[in-house]
């Protein structure tokens, strides 16, 4: 019944084995992949032929994590999984990058790839293992695919790398770096770091791929006795489509990228199109779908070549130059912390918001509930190009939040030096290229206005390569046009010591360690100056919070005092919250967090805290009220909701016969601590009386 083909390795210290054969036969390409206990099943299908008039490759990432895996049933009222997480959109994101640029030009079929993690040990990632699983399937697929391609997760604890580290091994990691490529040439690099050089980046993006290598080699074996038959693709000779449409609009297009500003080289470019239209109105021998894909190669012509053998670029700057940069800082009134970043046409408005541990967002992963004090949305709204179009948060917006995110993650302060929670939004009013730059630099000056004590300002600039054959340009700081006639996009942040964040894709078949190295000191270059502009607006955190920021303190209590701050049932806490308006949240340890519109009411719940936790001092005089009138003595509330016996012996100096004839209840009195007995305390008015006169 089944043709099973397994092949395993042991990458690192682990088991990594790729069957097919058993499951999800009618796939084109269908993969089990297997890593300890982590099971991820990859498939992947091809339409038999392409969509009509299609002028793009409709190739579909979808990764998916079942609940089943971690033996875990969905929250929510439909116990299913529902739309995709922020995490599934990112991984989906991760697996595509590496993937696109392996397909040929022409084809066109729409491709589905579903990486589904089935079994999960909460030890071996499956991000990395969904990359592999999916690569494996196309490789045995026949689908016109130029791989394989692989990848490896890379973490630097104590100065040395690690393979694919452990969830515990990364909190204690100066790196999580993920690098995929072929066996020749890196393709996708992604990671976060904490402040390292340009060396060490390079060195672990090498560690990694040589680590990838061998995964190569694994699914190249696979394959081999796996594979189905390759799909033969018929390429069509587009060389006189091509030169006809050069010979027309050349010129034209010339002009149009002599012009420096982004709407007029929009129109003219939009001219010479409706004059190609023209050329090949009554001419059936090729379709619209051809004619503009040939009138973009004569696009990238023109740009290539005038940046290849001028170094001209589209708006008339060096290679190594930066746009024109204006930062400014506190432009909305009402927020906690706000700044404007413009650089050339790209234009970032990024606001920070402060919160409690109550507006941390909550998360349900297959590793369990999780919480996040740090959250950074992005959005790109379509007039911020000049379009109508949806309004809402697609894979685009997600990626560049979160590429942001890692950037400016490193450089925050710890919840014990600094227990709030961030929001930042960033919202693009203009883009131009790198709209995930200019977010990584308004959000370092939003946080400084904010007055949020970042160890260092951090900046971003993206990195274009213009190669043909061994000829090549790095671009810094690169335009839209750029980006999209390319075939990098190179995207470093950091501070003025070390990269934080690095993101790189490639549109060609890999490049090599001698660009990325060029790229990297280039952008260090770029970004020394970028943080120079930045701190024309601000050059440090404010030293105090905005006045619509919510106040916030500690207070450590001792864990004995805990329940005393709760009270049964919580009545306590919420008496404090009720009369003093603040909010409070106390942990395990005894750490209570006050947050408060205002200082007064912050100052009040704190004060009720102190006062409900205070320990009595013997011998120390309180002003305290009569709670309760007895035969032998009176209570009395001395210290927040502290109550002591005045013995009748201590009332007064003289004899008392009745307590009432002395206090009653209401009565406001000075009483002095003289003894403890069995947890409880004893009072004297008598003796406060004579220390007072003395």
């Amino acid at each position: 019944m089944f043709n099973i083909t397994k092949k395993e390795i042991t990458w690192g210290d682990k088991k990594l084995t790729l069957e097919t054969g058993r499951v999800a036969r009618q796939a084109d390409g269908a993969v089990m992949l297997s890593c300890g206990d982590t099971v991820i099943l990859a498939t992947a299908v091809a339409a038999k032929e392409a969509k009509p008039d299609i002028d793009f490759f409709p190739l579909t990432v979808n990764y998916q994590e079942k609940y089943y895996a971690a033996g875990k049933i969905p929250g929510g009222y439909f116990k299913r999984e529902a739309r995709p997480t922020e995490a599934e959109t990112l991984i989906s994101r991760l697996i595509d990058r590496p993937i696109r640029p392996l397909f040929p030009d022409s084809f066109r079929n729409e491709v589905q790839v579903l990486p589904t993690v089935i079994s999960y040990d909460k030890n071996n990632d499956p991000e990395v293992l969904a990359l592999i699983a999916s690569s494996a399937a196309l490789a045995i697929s026949g689908i016109p695919f130029m791989g394989p391609v692989a990848a490896a997760k890379v973490g630097l604890i104590d100065g040395n790398f690690v393979l694919n580290p452990t969830k515990e091994q990364i909190t204690n990691s100066q790196l999580e770096l993920v690098v995929a490529g072929t066996e020749d040439a890196v393709l996708m690099v992604e990671s976060e770091a904490s402040g390292l050089t340009e060396k060490q980046m390079l060195d672990a993006v090498k560690f990694g791929h040589d680590k990838a290598k061998e995964v190569i080699n694994l699914i190249k074996e696979f394959s081999k006795e796996a594979g189905k038959e390759r799909w033969k693709i018929e390429e069509k000779d587009y060389s006189e489509l091509k030169k006809k449409i050069a010979d027309a609009v050349t010129d034209d297009l010339q002009k149009a990228f002599d012009e420096s500003d982004k709407k007029l080289r929009g129109s003219l470019i939009g001219k010479a199109k409706e004059k190609v239209k023209a050329l090949f109105e009554n001419d059936e021998t090729y379709s619209s779908v051809e004619i503009n894909d040939q009138f973009k190669n004569v696009e990238k012509t023109i740009v290539r070549t005038q940046i290849l053998k001028d170094a001209k670029r589209i708006d008339k700057r060096k290679l190594n130059e930066v746009r024109d940069i204006k930062c400014e800082v506190g432009v909305l009134p009402k927020v906690h912390g706000s700044a404007l970043f413009t650089r050339g046409e790209t234009q970032a408005l990024v606001v920070t918001t402060l919160g409690t541990s109550d507006d941390e967002q909550r998360l349900e992963t297959l590793d369990g509930a999780e919480r996040s004090r740090f959250m950074l949305h992005y959005n790109f709204p379509p007039f911020s190009v000049g379009e109508v179009g949806r309004i809402g948060t697609g894979r685009r917006e997600i990626g560049h939040g979160k590429l942001a995110w890692r950037a400016i993650n490193s450089s925050l302060p710890s919840k014990e030096d600094f227990p709030y929670t961030f929001r930042i939004v960033s919202e693009i009013t203009e883009s131009n290229g790198s709209s995930s730059m200019a977010t990584v630099c308004g959000s370092s000056l939003a946080l400084m206005d904010a007055g949020v004590p970042i160890k260092k300002p951090i900046a971003g600039i993206a990195m274009g390569l213009i190669k043909e054959g061994d000829d090549y340009s790095i671009l810094s700081d690169i335009l839209g046009d750029e980006d999209h006639l390319g075939d990098m996009d190179f995207k470093v942040a950091g501070t003025e010591d070390g990269i934080t964040s690095l993101q790189m894709d490639i549109k060609i078949t890999g490049i090599t360690f001698e660009i990325m190295e060029k790229a990297l000191d280039q952008a260090k270059e770029g970004r020394i100056h970028i943080l120079g502009e930045m701190a024309k607006a601000i050059k440090e955190s404010r030293t105090e919070l905005s006045k619509n920021t919510p106040k916030m303190e500690k207070i450590q209590v001792d864990k004995k005092d805990i329940a005393a701050v709760i009270g049964k049932g919580g009545a306590t806490i919420r008496e404090i919250v009720e009369l003093s308006g603040a909010k409070l949240d106390i942990n395990d340890d005894g750490v209570v967090t006050i947050a408060a519109a205002d200082e007064e009411s912050r100052n009040k719940a704190v004060q009720m805290v102190k006062d409900i936790v205070a320990k009595p001092e013997m011998g120390k005089i309180y002003k305290g009220k009569v709670v309760k009138i007895m035969d032998f003595g009176a209570f009395v509330n001395f210290l927040g909701k502290q109550d002591g016996l005045v013995h009748i012996s201590q009332l007064a100096a003289k004899r008392v016969e009745n307590v009432s004839d002395v206090v009653k209840e209401g009565d406001e009195v000075s009483v002095k601590v003289v003894g403890f007995d069995r947890g409880k305390v004893k009072l004297s008015m008598k003796e406060a009386l004579e220390e007072s006169k003395s």
